[in-house]
């Protein structure tokens, strides 16, 4: 009489079984990490905070580059309107009249001839510059939060603060979307400037 095969051993197979569904576990898991994770913030934005601290007068207007809150690195165009805004802070702060008119749009040009342009900045340092909000008013037109200090000479300081040689301020600048660039336009009769003195 022939022996009958003994059937295999249910705790034989236990163990493959056990290591196949910890691992599609474990990988399921990085995938879902990889999918919810929130993104790093963007490594080109500069992130700051308001000051609660003033700077000695001496130390002002402050650095030059252009930094943003929280907030306003947000935006999706955050990246492109910082480097806008810096090249447009840079050009006053050099004097440079032609690099200015690669950041404005051709109204605010035509509004603004070489020698007032040069007249009007003739003296002006502008650091300190804080984007506090970008928001939208349609695909092409946004609408730009921004504080600065602005050192210069006395005899021209604005109208409102007169004798001034050291301005902090705040406005709102509209940036339109012109030829396929960002541009400033034109501020005048949009916004009322909130200036204090330094």
């Amino acid at each position: 009489m022939s022996a009958v095969p003994a059937s295999p051993s249910p705790q034989r197979w236990l163990l493959p079984a056990v290591i196949v569904v910890v691992s599609l576990m474990v990988g399921g898991g990085l995938l879902a990490r990889e999918f919810y994770r929130v993104p790093d913030p963007q490594p080109d934005a500069i992130l700051a905070l308001p000051s609660t601290t003033a700077r000695p007068l001496a130390q002002q207007p402050g650095p030059g580059t252009v930094e943003l809150t929280p907030d306003a690195a947000a935006h999706p165009q955050h990246e492109v309107i910082r480097q806008l805004l810096q090249t447009y802070f840079d050009s006053i702060n050099n004097r440079d009249y032609e690099q200015w008119k690669t950041t404005v749009t051709r109204a605010r040009i035509l509004a603004k001839s070489r020698p007032a342009w040069q007249q009007d900045y003739l003296s002006t340092k502008d650091g300190s510059i804080l984007v506090y909000r970008i928001d939208a008013v349609s695909e092409q037109d946004l609408r730009v939060l921004v504080g600065f200090t602005s050192v210069q000479d006395p005899k021209a300081a604005p109208q409102e603060l007169p004798g001034a040689s050291c301005v902090h301020w705040k406005l709102t600048l509209p940036i339109t979307l012109e030829s396929g660039h960002w541009r400033v336009d034109t501020v005048a009769g949009y916004t009322t400037p909130e200036a204090a003195r330094c």
